[in-house]
């Protein structure tokens, strides 16, 4: 029993990690809570699956937020609007191109389903990927938070 205790738990030890998770150092964390009522006409988009909206209020994440629908029931996703790979400018607030967003600065384009980078780069060279929020349905209303 000692031994195998010792197999089982000795490899789980060793296999944990203490490096810190990969942080994108161009987006800080932003706190917010954002209520987006499915009733009202600027978010009945949000009624369907794969209809994206931009919410560009003061306060929502760093320069607004993607929210859209990903699935049946409460399945709902919010990304930061601000581009991943680039420092703050002018030109780092994405645009919506269907259920992509483009960062006009690198012209890199993100998908607002998984919020992966679909055009990265060949030179090796890291990037990131859209950075998440907290979407959730609380009765008719979709929550987007940090």
């Amino acid at each position: 029993m000692k031994k195998l205790f010792c197999l089982i738990f000795i490899p789980l030890l060793f296999s944990c990690e203490s490096d810190s998770p990969n942080r994108n150092p161009f987006l800080p964390d932003a706190n917010f809570r954002f209520e987006l009522n499915l009733n009202l006409p600027l978010y009945t988009d949000l009624n369907n699956i794969g209809n994206p909206i931009y919410v560009g209020n003061d306060g929502v994440g760093l320069r607004g937020a993607f929210v859209m629908r990903t699935g049946t029931g409460n399945q709902f996703v919010a990304w930061e609007a601000s581009c991943p790979n680039q420092a703050p400018s002018d030109c780092t607030t994405m645009t919506l191109e269907g259920q992509n967003v483009r960062c006009p600065c690198d012209d890199f384009e993100y998908n607002l389903f998984f919020g992966q980078l679909l055009n990265p780069p060949d030179d090796g060279s890291r990037f990131y990927n859209l950075k998440p929020y907290r979407a959730v349905l609380s009765g008719n209303s979709v929550i987007i938070s940090n």
